[in-house]
């Protein structure tokens, strides 16, 4: 008798959002600069929103989140003003 290995991987993903509030007076193109300066005030919500969240099978590409090849994916769209990117 021989022995044979047999493999597997599966790919499971998170998702999740918090939602906040940036200064009304901040333009689009600077929301992202925004993000980083002011990233204490929604790192550990989304960090405890990302714990909370369900195992979903697959790799969880939606909603702008689109890049396999990243291990972690973040983003921002500013809600009512079709305006966003990856932070």
């Amino acid at each position: 008798m021989r022995k044979v290995r047999i493999s597997s991987r599966t790919i499971y993903s998170k998702s999740c959002e918090i939602y906040i509030e940036i200064p009304k007076d901040i333009p689009q193109d600077e929301v992202t600069q925004w993000l980083f300066e002011n990233e204490n005030k929604w790192s550990d919500a989304i960090s405890n929103a990302n714990g909370e969240a369900i195992l979903d099978y697959g790799f969880g590409l939606a909603d702008g989140l689109a890049d396999k090849n990243c291990e972690h994916e973040m983003r921002y769209d500013i809600v009512n003003e079709n305006y966003g990117g990856h932070i």
